[in-house]
């Protein structure tokens, strides 16, 4: 007589040791919760049953089961969009289509299934599930849950699978082919049989193990056993039975009563292979859920490095950037642990990136934070973004370190000017260069057209109040639509700011009405301008209204390159959708007749604003040439703004890089301007805690402070800066000096990167180290990464790498409770060396004008020459005895700066005389760009 394979107590066996581990992942994973959804088409009885049990048995161990119920009038393409929203929803982490669809129209099943991803295709029904199943890759394949129950009972039995002899009656997708496929490489010796199988009952008897799943009842009669063979009964059928209440009874395809006085073991139906079934599909729901969290833990990354051709002399950057085959970035971001939901793909070399990486990775530690910054630099630049690149690189490729590099995403203005391409250069660069220093994802040009509908709307708003009496300006606003006049969601905040409590359209009174309609701007105040993202020198002032239907309403103002919009500088800040959303709504415009600052949303724009800059706020992922992964996003100016890259780039990448990795981030210009703005607007605004600073110097820039004659762009240097020259390089560190005694003010570590060059003397470089170390910084190390890539800031990676294990003591220079005047003194007698300030008459009223608006508390953004620690250009190394004077005082109120100007500042570049785009073309054979510098 057989013994009972009872499936009942097996799978309630299964469900407590899920229910068990469920909670050792709480502990491990916290928030852990496996979520499964089942997908119904109609209203089948029988399916509601089916899911009623599954949904009971998911709450019982700690499953959370979601019944998605669709009407049958649900056509094929609804039924899909249901899935794809399943399947972008982590939350959940195992789907399942219940079968049949139940519905009035046409609807292909085999491609619903297949809609499902096979990462979460619990039921382990599609194709490639079943693919990879059929070619033995069972560690890689979630196993369809009928077959897989049916095993693990045969393994119950202690029958020794491998080397017997297998036979399955019936060929199913979901119970008989794939339970063939499962015992085939568990090394059976597996036959299957079917409708046109002949002498079936001869087969049948020399298997060890027979599984039925041929939809017949007890079929399968008992000399058709193998004496001692293990019989496992799939089917489940209903057949008359005048005993029972209800007139029929369920039997399986197996007799059996005949067949258990000759099995050795036999499951019972019902009890047998159906409870099985449901506690499989919780096994597979629990176990893809534990994979999601183990790829979730912050820091596990498969990186695999792109390795460098060398080349001597060194290449174009166009011809190295071209040269180096970048990963598709589904590839990259799979390496980073970023999931599939989490990445909007732009191409294969680029992608955004969501914000709910952050919510995701919220219990996880950040981090180590580093910032690269630079002493005062030559017209040419010292090479800090190529040094950030080369850092990330090394840190990568060397170190073996998880690290982002955060760069600015560079104007198109300077590409085609001046300046060219901003994605670092030699063999430290970010690919696709050509991609970078383009359009990317299009950030720059959201922001141009949200800033310009902004302009648009102020005209169009003092046109409109000046050719209409109140009452036509508050029919129009509030407009009566079918008998009913309702505010929208931004006048309502209007009217609470002004005062009026009132929501009743028809109930204001006149005065009431004029102080809704009237934002009275003062043309003369107004400071936003119009922005394009080329450099155009005759758009610097310009006249508009001037066609005849405007009405006489002209006014003269002025274009500013796209990246120096106050919409810029709120995208690095801002930390999420929402705070953008209320950053954007507090830019003041200008201010009305009495003094009253007008922003985007008394405009009622700033809705609208949001919704441009959407996909903006996401960072764009790339890749270095080494293959290490780089977040480009946001490139605020580094004078009338803060000059860094996101801080929301910067958050996620400390996320994603785990506790013991790295994010590299840069700031412009030198460390009295940029590193300055990082520690007290950027840091003060993301609660972030930087470890080191990355310092980069040049020899042939110290040469200059030291006294060297000038540099200018497209001339040779003088023979100065290519011979050794130690008494001019000593008398510059004075620069050096002031740099690092800037950085260790805010109480981080210093690094000096010396950032070497083919005519630096070797007796150079040792001054320069040796004079860095007596004089504050952590350590000084030559670096060749332009040449050399990551190996050639190996040795700057391990200095970083020691200086962030150093106790963090990171403070503010000031507190933003002090006044205006106090912060801006503060900021010019500690990082500059001033003796003072001086504020001119027309500043001063500035500034009493904003304390008077409220506006006291923000951090400062001085904008001041790059080119000098004090005002002055032409002043080099570390002035001394200079007053520093603040000629005008601006406001980016959104962003949450002020920004005092201690000189006139362009704001529209001009283009020379030969610009880069004389270089730059596409060859039409290969559609590659040449000559992009």
């Amino acid at each position: 007589m057989a013994q009972i394979l009872s499936g009942k107590d097996v799978s309630e066996e299964i469900r407590q040791g899920l229910k068990t581990e469920i909670a050792q992942l709480k502990t491990t994973y916290p928030g852990f919760c496996p979520g499964l959804a089942i997908v119904q088409v109609g209203d089948r009885d029988d399916s509601n049953v089916y899911i009623g049990q599954k949904v009971k048995n998911s709450g019982a161990i700690g499953v959370a089961a979601r019944h998605v119920k669709l009407p049958r009038t649900s056509t094929q393409s609804e039924v899909l969009d249901a899935v794809e929203g399943l399947n972008s929803d982590p939350a959940v982490h195992g789907m399942i289509v219940q079968l049949p669809l139940d519905s009035e129209n046409e609807i292909d099943s085999h491609r619903v299934t297949n809609a499902v991803r096979p990462e979460k295709d619990v039921d382990g029904l599609h194709q490639i599930n079943a693919g990879k199943l059929s070619r033995g890759d069972l560690d890689s394949c979630i196993l369809p849950c009928t077959p897989k129950g049916c095993l693990e009972l045969i393994r119950r039995s202690g029958v020794t699978i491998a080397g017997a002899t297998a036979v399955v009656v019936g060929r199913s997708k979901i119970v008989g082919s794939p339970m063939a496929d499962l015992l085939k490489w568990n090394h059976a010796t597996v036959t299957v049989c079917h409708s046109k199988t002949q002498n079936l009952p001869d087969i049948v008897k020399t298997a060890d193990i027979v599984v039925v799943g041929i939809g017949r009842p007890q079929m399968v009669k008992g000399d058709w056993i193998k004496k001692g063979a293990v019989v496992i009964d799939c089917g489940i059928n209903s057949i008359p039975d005048a005993t029972k209440k209800s007139g029929k009874r369920l039997v399986g395809d197996v007799d059996f009563d005949e067949v258990k006085q000759v099995a050795s073991w036999i499951t019972p139906v019902p009890g047998g292979v159906g409870p099985m079934t449901v506690a499989m599909l919780l096994q597979n729901t629990v176990e893809q859920a534990r994979k999601m969290a183990a790829k979730s833990v912050a820091g596990k990354w498969n990186l695999e490095l792109n390795p460098l051709k060398l080349v001597t002399p060194v290449p174009s950057d166009l011809v190295i950037a071209q040269s180096q085959t970048p990963k598709n970035i589904e590839i990259l971001a799979d390496e980073i642990s970023l999931l599939k939901d989490e990445v909007d793909y732009y191409g294969k070399k680029k992608a955004k990136v969501s914000l709910k990486v952050l919510d995701r990775l919220q219990n996880h530690k950040n981090g180590k934070y580093v910032v690269v910054t630079g002493i005062t630099p030559t017209p040419l630049g010292e090479g800090k973004s190529t040094t950030t690149i080369g850092l990330a690189q090394a840190l990568g490729s060397q170190s073996k370190k998880n690290v982002f590099a955060c760069v600015r995403q560079p104007s198109q203005g300077p590409t085609f000017g001046i300046k060219g391409g901003a994605a670092g250069g030699g063999y430290s660069q970010v690919i696709p260069m050509e991609e970078f220093n383009l359009h990317l994802t299009g950030d720059i040009h959201a922001i141009t057209a949200a800033n310009n509908l902004l302009a648009a709307q102020i005209e169009a708003r003092m046109f409109h109040e000046s050719t209409q009496t109140d009452e036509a300006l508050y029919k129009r606003l509030v407009p009566d639509v079918k008998g009913t006049r309702t505010f929208s969601k931004i006048q309502l905040a209007r009217l609470q700011k002004i005062g009026i409590g009132k929501t009743d359209a028809n109930s204001f009174t006149p005065e009431e009405v004029k102080s809704f309609v009237r934002l009275d701007i003062d043309p003369k105040t107004i400071t936003w301008q119009r922005v394009l993202d080329t450099n155009d020198r005759f758009l610097r002032k310009i006249t508009v209204g001037q066609g005849p239907l405007e009405k006489g309403h002209t006014r003269e103002c002025q274009f500013d390159i796209a990246v120096a919009s106050e919409i810029m500088a709120i995208l690095a800040l801002t930390t999420g959708l929402r705070d953008m959303r209320e950053r954007l709504g507090r830019m003041v415009v200008a201010s009305n007749t009495s003094g009253v600052p007008v922003t985007a949303d008394d405009l009622g724009v700033s809705g609208a604003l949001t919704v441009l800059m959407k996909d903006a706020v996401r960072p764009n992922l790339m890749q270095t040439l080494e293959g290490t992964p780089v977040f480009v996003h946001a490139g605020p100016f580094a004078n009338i703004a803060h000059g860094n890259s996101s801080i929301i780039a910067d958050k996620i990448g400390l996320k994603l890089v785990g506790e013991d990795g790295f994010v590299v981030t840069e700031c412009g210009f030198g460390a009295d301007i940029g590193m300055e703005k990082f520690f007290n607007i950027k840091c003060r605004y993301s609660n972030l805690i930087p470890n080191a600073v990355v310092l980069v110097a040049t020899i042939r820039a110290l040469k200059m402070h030291g006294g060297g004659p000038t540099v200018t762009a497209g001339v040779p240097l003088p023979k100065e800066y290519i011979e050794e020259n130690l008494d001019l390089l000593e008398k510059g560190c004075s620069n050096l000096r002031k740099q690092i005694e800037n950085a260790n003010k805010f109480g981080v570590p210093v690094v000096v990167a010396v950032n070497s060059f083919a005519t630096d003397t070797p007796a150079e470089v040792a001054l320069v180290q040796k004079f860095a170390r007596e004089n504050g910084a952590f350590d000084a190390i030559k670096c060749s990464h332009f040449a050399h890539g990551g190996l050639g800031a190996a040795e700057l990676a391990e200095a970083v790498s020691k200086a962030t294990q150093q106790p963090s003591d990171f403070k503010f220079l000031y507190s933003v409770e002090k006044s205006i005047e106090e912060k801006i003194e503060t900021i010019a007698k500690e990082i500059y060396g001033a003796d003072g300030i001086e504020i001119l008459p027309a500043a001063q009223e500035q500034i009493d004008r904003y304390k008077k608006q409220g506006f006291n508390d923000f951090p400062i953004c001085m904008a001041k020459t790059h080119l000098s620690l004090s005002h002055d250009p032409t002043k080099k190394g570390e002035p001394k005895g200079f007053t520093v004077p603040i000629r005008e005082v601006r406001a980016s109120i959104g962003a949450g700066f002020i920004y005092p100007l201690l000189g006139t500042m362009a704001t529209m570049p001009g283009l020379p005389t030969r610009p880069c785009f004389y270089d730059i073309d596409l060859d039409p054979e290969t559609e590659e760009i040449v000559g992009l510098s």
